[in-house]
């Protein structure tokens, strides 16, 4: 019975992930910086439009390596 604990706090942790992804997801739009940062590439031509969120995506990545390490440190 013991060996699932692990396992469950593993579990537990995911759900909290998809949680909090869920929130930035729904909440994402009403955030004005967010996806208008430095280094974030948008070029629009007359039917064309590509637009890579690097700058958000190295920010997000910071915060999420920040956070994680904070949680999972042992």
């Amino acid at each position: 019975m013991n060996d699932f604990s692990g396992f469950g706090k593993y579990l537990v942790m995911l759900g909290l992930i998809f949680i909090a992804l869920g929130l930035l997801l729904n909440f994402a739009p009403k955030i004005p910086f967010l996806g208008k940062l430095p280094g974030d590439i948008y070029i629009k031509r007359d039917n064309f439009t590509f637009y890579f969120p690097l700058g958000t995506s190295i920010l997000l990545s910071l915060l999420l390596t920040l956070l994680l390490n904070l949680i999972f440190r042992k």
